[in-house]
């Protein structure tokens, strides 16, 4: 897998993503209105053992979840992301690594973290969620999240298409999209027992088309689109659902 062109040149993508990127920044997103679906998760985490989150990027997540107690450590393909986040905090528990080779034990790991990764292997999550299956402990918590093909992304990729521009995934970056149907059958398949499947991030679902959509700031919502992510979530959670979470166990025996 490692030496699939598209792979690597979507490793390589990202090392110039999170190059321009700010731990500040991306630390703010955290008290945005859509990330309300962290209180969910969070119910599910062990107190005791490591918590891995695989895909780390800045390590925004391992800070937030290591002030609130937890003992979370973070694993990232790309170097770059990796020193930007030690630069900002020297003490954080990161590495460099590949989620589809884990540097853990066999059930060896508390908890499993990963949090819009998955959709950016050409060879899709299985290989990656098998992985993780050997490294959680019986018992182990697994929380994933991963984009869902919604209304509005499905409008944006026709309008892309009918205007004649390639497709993200068609060229150096891969990324894709996974129904509630296609993820929970890649839990199941990598030896995950499903506990939830919950959609997400409604609002940022109409940041994609936009215009009145968006407010000033770094990806943020504008009140209009908060109000239809209410309002579509009440309504139409599936249809407009931005993020899949799952949660799921390894079983015990």
């Amino acid at each position: 897998m490692h030496d699939d062109p598209l792979y690597r040149s979507t490793q390589q993508a990202w090392e110039s993503i999170w190059d321009d990127a700010s731990v500040e920044t991306e630390l703010a997103t955290l008290a945005y209105p859509r990330t309300d679906y962290m209180a969910v998760f969070q119910r599910h985490l062990p107190r005791e053992g490591v918590i891995l989150e695989a895909g780390c990027g800045l390590g925004i997540m391992v800070i937030h979840l290591r002030r609130q107690g937890f003992n979370v450590v973070g694993l990232d393909y790309v170097e770059t992301a990796v020193r930007k986040a030690l630069a900002y905090d020297p003490t954080l528990p990161l590495q460099v690594g590949d989620v589809h080779a884990l540097p853990y034990a066999r059930d060896s790991l508390a908890a499993y973290l990963s949090f819009g990764v998955f959709e950016h292997f050409p060879q899709g999550p299985v290989p990656a969620l098998r992985e993780a299956h050997r490294a959680l402990r019986p018992g182990g918590v697994l929380v994933l999240t991963i984009p869902y093909p919604n209304v509005v992304h499905c409008l944006v990729s026709l309008r892309r298409r009918l205007a004649g521009q390639v497709e993200r995934s068609d060229a150096h970056f891969y990324e894709s999209t996974y129904t509630r149907r296609q993820l929970e059958d890649a839990v199941r398949q990598a030896g995950f027992e499903v506990a939830r499947s919950q959609p997400t991030g409604h609002s940022f679902t109409w940041w994609g088309l936009g215009g009145p959509f968006r407010a000033a700031g770094y990806y943020r919502t504008s009140p209009l689109a908060e109000w239809l992510g209410r309002l579509t979530r009440a309504t139409l959670p599936w249809a407009f659902n931005f993020m899949t979470l799952v949660i799921a166990r390894k079983p015990a025996n």
